[in-house]
């Protein structure tokens, strides 16, 4: 289904409005000499800001980029630096598009219009009411051709790039299984060997972190805490942690979801383990914890002894140390799904929808008719069925909200990165997640994360190996970082 938990292509009309929030790029060096002549060839070409290798930035890029941005309602402290970091993302784009090409990279006409079709057809528009839609944005449809282009051809490049870097081994994906099944093991109540009285012991704590340092503003400090105090009712009220971590940190990439690991109390923060020092294993730290830093939403996964030598004592009811067969709960329900887009409103669909689920809940209409008639994915036809789902199958706000239902019941609106749901659950039952299904998601889990990583230090080592020259500071507001 569109909204299942894997990769998948973003509409790119959507990547048309917010590219200049995309900061992508790849790089060779160049020589000192072939820099030097294109320096001179450009430094009289008006408007010209900086030169990257043999191409360059020019004020009018910088400009168009800003204003597209603003009409999205981006806000930066000032004009200066939302200058400066759209230089820098125009800098990094530049040498993605450069690289690619050298590389051999191209997207020919053919394919463009292919592509383009089906980003109409997804939008239920025909490629000239598509085209009008573009025009009608202030971008010409062959400068929506181009950005499509550059952007499909170092799509490709950047993914063969850094999937070459990533490497993962079988022991790490058996290592992930292990805690993985640890991690649902406390779901039901700490197994380790409880610590005696006075006895040493380590305590493996869990964070969700709402940023808010001391400069931020009363408004910010004072939303930031009622963010904390909503995931800690929602944690307390038997909410999954690492579901409910994921999702707040999905709907907003500055919330950081964390597990610590088995740490002594001296090698927790000293707040972290006063507020955790009463807590049971599998249970949520009473209040919200305050630091210079921001917020801190706490759960104790864990607490165990430590014998002679610092080593964990055996487990009363150990996890196998090798992976294997789990139970899991697999749950069948359906949905009726309203997509984003332009002309449909937040508070429209949440309405729509919510008239959906009174016209069920009152037995006036059936769940499954009104998803043939008014969801927008492949499972209308099916009556919004979307078959047997396990644990992780599903983005997590979508997971969330389903856990939450009872047999025949149905949700209020739901909110993902896909749109606004309306979820029924239909029936549950007990299964197997085979080992060689939990490896196929360790693998993609264990990629994800290595991902962000390998990405930002790739983009690090093309940017210092390109030649920049900025010739107009005053543009630039600041020189471009080496």
């Amino acid at each position: 289904m569109i909204f299942l938990k894997k990769h998948f292509i973003f509409d790119a009309w959507m990547k048309f409005i917010l590219s200049a929030l995309l900061c992508v790029g790849n790089a060779h060096a160049q020589d000192q000499a072939a820099s030097k002549a294109s320096d001179n060839k450009v430094r009289h070409i008006d408007g010209v800001v900086v030169v990257v290798n043999t191409g360059f930035i020019t004020r009018k890029e910088i400009d168009d980029r800003i204003n597209a941005l603003k009409k999205q309602g981006a806000k930066a402290p000032d004009e200066a630096t939302l200058r400066k970091e759209v230089l820098d993302r125009l800098i990094l784009e530049k040498i993605q598009i450069q690289n690619a090409e050298r590389e051999g990279f191209s997207v020919n006409e053919k394919e463009l219009n292919s592509i383009i079709e089906n980003i109409a057809a997804k939008n239920k528009l025909s490629v000239a009411e598509f085209k009008q839609k573009i025009e009608a944005s202030g971008s010409s449809f062959e400068k929506y051709k181009e950005f499509l282009r550059n952007d499909v051809m170092t799509s490709r490049y950047r993914e063969r790039e850094i999937e070459a870097k990533i490497k993962i081994s079988d022991a790490e994906i058996d290592n992930y299984i292990v805690e993985k099944n640890r991690a649902l093991s406390m779901g039901a109540g700490a197994r380790s060997a409880p610590a005696a009285k006075g006895e040493p012991e380590e305590i493996d704590v869990a964070q969700i972190f709402i940023p808010a340092d001391a400069g931020a503003g009363l408004g910010a400090q004072a939303d930031a805490k009622k963010k904390a105090e909503s995931l800690l009712r929602e944690a307390k009220g038997g909410a999954d942690f690492l579901s409910l971590g994921a999702m707040a940190a999905q709907e907003n990439p500055k919330i950081k979801f964390q597990e610590l690991g088995y740490r002594t109390p001296d090698r927790l923060p000293q707040i972290f383990y006063e507020a955790v020092r009463n807590t049971g294993g599998g249970q949520v730290a009473n209040a919200v914890v305050k630091s210079p830093a921001g917020y801190h939403v706490l759960k104790v996964l864990d607490r165990r002894a430590l014998v002679a030598g610092g080593q964990a004592a055996p487990q009363a009811d150990a996890t196998p140390s090798t992976p294997q067969n789990i139970p899991i709960t697999q749950t069948l329900s359906r949905h009726i799904l309203l997509r984003h887009r332009a002309g449909l409103s937040d508070q429209d669909a949440e309405r729509r929808l919510a008239g959906y689920r009174d016209q069920v809940r009152a037995k006036t209409a059936d769940f499954g008719e009104l998803a043939k008639k008014y969801s927008e994915d492949g499972s209308a036809q099916n009556g919004g069925n979307l078959g047997w789902m396990g644990p992780g199958d599903l983005v997590p706000e979508f997971e969330l909200a389903m856990n939450r239902l009872q047999i025949g019941e149905v949700s209020n609106p739901v909110k993902t990165e896909f749109g606004w749901h309306l979820i029924q659950v239909l029936e549950r039952r007990e299964a197997q997640l085979t080992v060689e299904k939990q490896r196929q998601f360790a693998r993609a889990a264990i990629r994800e994360r290595k991902f962000e990583q390998a990405y930002q230090d790739w983009l690090r080592e093309l940017r210092d190996t390109a030649t920049v020259k900025v010739l107009n500071t005053d543009d630039a507001s600041a020189k471009a970082p080496r």
